[in-house]
């Protein structure tokens, strides 16, 4: 695939973007130099970084499966990124072929990419939009047309809500998500925790702010607000090789930090 078939005219080139920082590191081909400098600059820092972000994919992947297992067939993938192998539609379409799932992302180049992949794919939808914004991602009408918001949905924010700053309420947007969905949905979030880090992590996540515009470490206890007075599933908020693991998570080196992640059920 040349480069001019997936990214858009109004890209800044210049300019490194957290959803195509994270292909670089997983090993993906959606990217510019830009976004390779600083990948390549962040890894040197945090050597573990690579590590993190795949463990944040393997939980994202084993969640998929899981919900799609529970009779989840409506997925809504906010911050959804540049699709890499395993995407959600690609899971959950394993898993069951009717699954519907709805890709939302500022990136242009992530939702342009995304169109193009999903071409002749009835069942996902790619919008390009802010997802702070609720009212306006569940308003749009491809996104009305492709979930039934009478059946639950899974909503997903995979490492992206510590791209949102504190001025902006996290909690408040997801509570607003949360508020709109059925009875037996589901909320899953992957987050980067401040508990316990290494000076290098801190210093990784300092640079990150500096070049893309805001990377937001916070707490675990801040983190377990996101859920409200959700049910959590087994085993609750943990480290994200802990989430119901295929097979212990070990990479050379020893475990790395990955921050927590979990899922939590609307009754």
């Amino acid at each position: 695939m040349n480069t001019r078939s997936w990214w858009a005219q109004g890209v800044d080139v210049a300019k490194p973007s957290s959803a195509r920082v994270y292909d670089v590191h997983l090993g993906g081909s959606h990217n510019f130099q830009v976004d390779r400098d600083l990948a390549e600059k962040a890894a040197e820092m945090m050597p573990s970084l690579p590590s993190v972000l795949r463990a944040n994919r393997s939980f994202l992947r084993r969640v998929v499966r899981h919900l799609a297992g529970l009779g989840v067939r409506q997925f809504l993938d906010l911050g959804s990124g540049i699709p890499t192998v395993g995407n959600v539609h690609e899971i959950a379409q394993q898993m069951a072929p009717d699954c519907r799932v709805v890709y939302v992302d500022s990136d242009l180049v992530a939702v342009s990419h995304s169109r193009s992949i999903l071409c002749g794919n009835d069942r996902t939808v790619a919008i390009r939009a802010d997802f702070r914004v609720v009212d306006q991602v569940l308003d749009d009408p491809e996104v009305r047309s492709m979930l039934d918001f009478g059946e639950p949905i899974a909503v997903l924010f995979f490492a992206v809500l510590h791209f949102v700053p504190d001025a902006d309420d996290p909690v408040s947007i997801v509570s607003s998500y949360v508020d709109r969905l059925p009875r037996g949905s589901y909320l899953a979030i992957s987050h980067a925790c401040s508990d316990d880090v290494q000076e290098s992590t801190r210093e990784a996540a300092e640079m990150y702010s500096e070049r893309i515009g805001g990377f937001h470490m916070r707490p675990k206890a801040q983190i377990a607000a996101m859920f409200g007075d959700l049910e959590m599933l087994e085993p609750g908020l943990v480290d994200l090789t802990e989430w119901r693991p295929d097979s212990p998570e070990m990479p050379p080196g020893g475990k790395p930090w990955t921050g927590p992640g979990g899922v939590g059920r609307k009754h």
